[in-house]
């Protein structure tokens, strides 16, 4: 059911990124066009190569984007939350789904449906220019996850994504960056490109050396720019 959209869903729209330059007229339209699902904690959205026909903006909750390899190893692509998005590939190719999205927490997501999303690209052609912009943006962010894992080592690249998630979810206080993501070894490690265990060894490291601390299963960082010089 596409269920009641309230002013506070109109208005919050200018927090996802890809419709962030909306006007409220714009806003009002796309919010005609969406459907509310609620999804539990474990669930799966959809998985690599399904049939893809929805852009799922992330109202409330977390969800990570990832693809097993053929040995079963997961590699996590993204762990995302609210304000941003997914299913942007196959909503505008029509081709299969590229990964896995699975719910980290219990998520209400808010769908819009392929025709629904090309119909209102080509009445609000600014929209399209934002989409080139962000997926230009996502796709530069992978292409640097390929080369973290070729040249930087497991210390260098734990760094490097404590450092990424700091700055896109951190919230700065006094005394330091706290990640608003509660995100486990297994994350990081899937990250990362490496075991629960290397994760375990370097997050001590850090600690002990002050760079960071654990607490409540967040992650606080505590000197960001000694942290940036293990990168290099």
């Amino acid at each position: 059911m596409q269920g009641t959209f309230t002013q506070a869903t109109i208005m919050s729209l200018p927090e996802v990124v890809l419709f962030g330059g909306l006007t409220d007229d714009e806003r009002e339209a796309l919010v005609g066009r969406l459907r509310r699902r609620r999804h539990r904690k474990g669930s799966t959205v959809f998985l690599y190569g399904e049939t893809g026909r929805d852009l799922y903006l992330i109202e409330s909750g977390s969800v990570k984007i990832c693809m097993t390899t053929t040995d079963g190893k997961e590699i996590t692509l993204a762990i995302l939350g609210p304000g941003e998005f997914f299913g942007e590939l196959a909503l505008l190719d029509g081709e299969p789904r590229s990964s896995d999205a699975v719910i980290m927490e219990d998520s209400q997501l808010l769908l819009l449906e392929r025709s629904e999303f090309i119909n209102f690209m080509d009445e609000h052609p600014s929209v399209a220019h934002r989409v080139i912009e962000v997926l230009s943006r996502r796709l530069r962010n992978n292409n640097e996850l390929v080369q973290d894992a070729a040249f930087f080592d497991v210390a260098a690249r734990l760094a490097r994504v404590i450092l990424r998630l700091a700055e896109s979810v951190g919230h700065t206080e006094a005394d330091g960056i706290t990640i608003l993501k509660r995100l486990t070894q297994s994350d990081l490690a899937g990250m990362i490109g490496t075991t629960r265990e290397s994760v375990n060894k370097w997050l001590t490291f850090y600690q002990r050396q002050g760079l960071l601390e654990r607490r409540a299963g967040l992650i606080r960082v505590l000197d960001a720019d000694a942290l940036r010089k293990r990168i290099y």
